[in-house]
């Protein structure tokens, strides 16, 4: 399928938050520019949604984050860090983007992941089959190469770290995680 971008396109875009952060915290040591990301993505098209799915810890230091998405235009859907009792952490919106992916689906033309991560390929594949165009925005160095190869078109971050990151030097490491 050839990748149709134009400015009457209707697209939403889910952001799995801890998985971006996480690999420019891990390759980069920087911080993404969401700005950017959501505005890039866009390409000039008509915008119907952007949601970060965020997760919440008992300090709430990550409050001032979740205003400036909210100013950036990009809705925020919050769920607290769960802590089991051995210590582990888990912290994961998969099923809920994928669930709001499912029913925005019919009022869009293309859907954007911005996520690396391989367990949503058989959501891109639904998603096609729905009818809709399926792009993801990621850092490619991180990135599933089963969901790069799934969607229609892929945008990899790592191809311009300085553009996508804040705090970004230019020397940090550039591995593979």
């Amino acid at each position: 399928m050839s990748v149709i971008k134009h400015k009457n396109q209707r697209v939403g875009i889910f952001i799995d938050t801890q998985n971006l952060y996480h690999c420019a915290k891990n390759i980069y040591g920087a911080k993404v520019n969401f700005d950017q990301v959501v505005k890039d993505g866009l390409a000039g098209r008509s915008l119907t949604r952007a949601v970060a799915y965020v997760i919440t810890t008992e300090s709430g230091e990550e409050k001032n984050f979740f205003d400036a998405l909210e100013k950036m235009g990009i809705e925020t859907k919050t769920k607290n860090l769960q802590i089991f009792s051995g210590g582990a952490k888990k912290a994961d919106w998969d099923v809920g983007l994928a669930v709001d992916a499912i029913k925005l689906a019919p009022k869009l033309d293309a859907i954007i992941l911005v996520t690396g991560d391989g367990d949503f390929v058989p959501l891109v594949e639904y998603l096609q089959n729905e009818g809709c165009q399926v792009e993801v925005m990621s850092f490619g160095k991180s990135s599933s190469s089963k969901l790069i190869e799934a969607c229609d078109d892929f945008i990899d971050l790592d191809q311009n770290p300085r553009k996508y990151l804040i705090g970004f030097s230019g020397n940090k490491r550039n591995r593979r995680t």
